[in-house]
């Protein structure tokens, strides 16, 4: 029997998004929700912990570190992980994880056991994210990549708003670990349909030279399409050296770009974690009450969530990485200007939704470029690493946040700062074109 070959990639590219397609989009839209809920948990939580606790601000930001070195450990390691054993199964344990340790966070009485358990909760959060981007990556069609994973990173803006949210609602009558419990059971009771409705990637199961008739029934449910016994199932990419595949990340072909995407990433996470993790203490330091300075803190978030889909909108019809970099310049412009502003006045509200929209939309842009940048064989270890090297600047930036109030900083200067992370993560981006000029297309 003839065999007939089959190329995945032009498959998926050359027809329409199918409604399961669609449902895919959405559970990892969900999936991203939850996790936004959960790392932005811990900002909302430090006003009231700090007091009932009687600890120091430097205390609680050696805590509130906790979460995103999870994070970064976990995305470091999950990445060549979902390489070798796959998107969904990395992905479900990654969701059990998260949820199971963000619920027993509530029930935490110093601050020791409650960073443990944040640093646990962050290995989970951490898998999540590379895991989801590198899946629905591989599924949706090129031209229109870009929209429809920043549609998905909205869930996450939307999650942290939503626990920004809830916090003016429950804290003030329920205390803090209700915020804590409704976090960690939401994951958990989404689980078993995460178990029943996702897909494993076709393009992973290629790669991993899995049986054909696997290949095509999954590629049947997912995209449509009907194959016989002679199909064979390639993907048009270039080829990846053998060995490990943190090692192709940093060889001659894709070194530069690497790099680029793990300077951006990083500076635009320290700016992003200090403003979300401490802009609501900053803000009640300030003269507003703890419920203003948590819906202050959402509206940082909810900009994202519109900056997401307009930067990814543009991201599709312009040069990706331009259309990054301006973002983050604006950002840098609207957090001096949030600094300048008074904080009782209209116009601050404004410039928190306008740095939010800058910053976040940004940042969002990063998650959905960094998959079109490496081959399937390493796409995981590529998106989780930068991921990964990225999250230590959330670290540095909760961590700073805490040490610069103790020192004595008032809002102006605290934000002002953050200026120049900013403006350096837009000018690292646009050096990704530079970096990819002699690198095949993997897409």
């Amino acid at each position: 029997m003839e065999h007939q070959a089959l190329d995945v990639r032009a498959h998926i590219n050359g027809r329409s998004m199918s409604r399961y397609q669609w449902l895919l989009l959405g559970l990892c839209f969900l999936i991203v929700a939850t996790d936004g809920m959960d790392v932005a948990i811990m900002g909302f939580l430090a006003p009231d912990i700090i007091a009932e606790w009687g600890i120091s601000r430097t205390a609680f930001g050696v805590a509130m570190s906790a979460t995103p070195v999870g994070l970064a450990i976990g995305a470091l390691f999950v990445g060549p992980m979902s390489d070798r054993w796959g998107r969904k199964r990395m992905l479900l344990g990654a969701v059990a994880l998260f949820g199971i340790f963000n619920l027993l966070s509530a029930a935490a009485d110093n601050i020791v056991v409650l960073g443990l358990l944040r640093f646990l909760t962050g290995l989970g959060l951490g898998a999540a994210m590379p895991c989801c981007t590198t899946l629905l990556s591989e599924y949706v069609p090129e031209r229109s990549r870009s929209t429809l994973l920043a549609v998905m990173f909205t869930g996450f803006n939307l999650g942290s708003a939503l626990i920004g949210f809830a916090a003016a609602a429950l804290l003030p009558s329920y205390g803090w670990r209700a915020l804590l419990l409704m976090g960690g059971a939401i994951p958990l009771l989404c689980l078993p349909i995460y178990v029943w409705l996702l897909p494993e990637s076709a393009r992973f199961m290629v790669v991993r030279k899995m049986g054909s008739a696997k290949i095509a029934q999954t590629l049947r449910r997912v995209c449509g399409g009907e194959f016989t016994d002679a199909t064979r199932f390639h993907v048009s990419e270039p080829p990846v050296a053998t060995g490990h595949p943190v090692a192709t990340l940093v060889s001659p072909t894709y070194k530069s770009m690497t790099l680029s995407l793990w300077t951006t990433y990083f500076m635009g996470l320290l700016v992003i974690y200090l403003l979300g993790g401490w802009l609501p203490t900053l803000i009640r330091d300030a003269g507003l009450p703890i419920e203003r300075a948590a819906s202050l803190t959402a509206l940082f978030q909810l900009g994202g969530t519109l900056g997401a889909l307009v930067v990814g909108f543009y991201m599709d019809r312009w040069r990706a990485n331009r259309v990054i970099g301006l973002a983050y310049g604006g950002g840098a412009v609207f957090i001096l200007a949030l600094a300048a502003s008074d904080i009782h006045s209209a116009m601050f509200t404004a410039f928190v939704m306008l740095a939010g929209f800058c910053m976040n939309g940004a940042q969002t842009g990063m998650t959905a470029f960094a998959p079109a940048c490496y081959p399937t064989a390493v796409r995981a270890t590529g998106v989780s690493w930068m991921l990964g090297i990225g999250r230590f600047g959330s670290i540095l930036g909760s961590f700073l946040g805490g040490v610069l109030l103790s020192m004595g900083w008032g809002f102006s200067a605290v934000i002002a700062i953050l200026g120049i992370p900013a403006a350096i993560a837009g000018l690292a981006i646009l050096l990704v074109h530079a970096g990819k000029r002699n690198t095949p297309k993997p897409a």
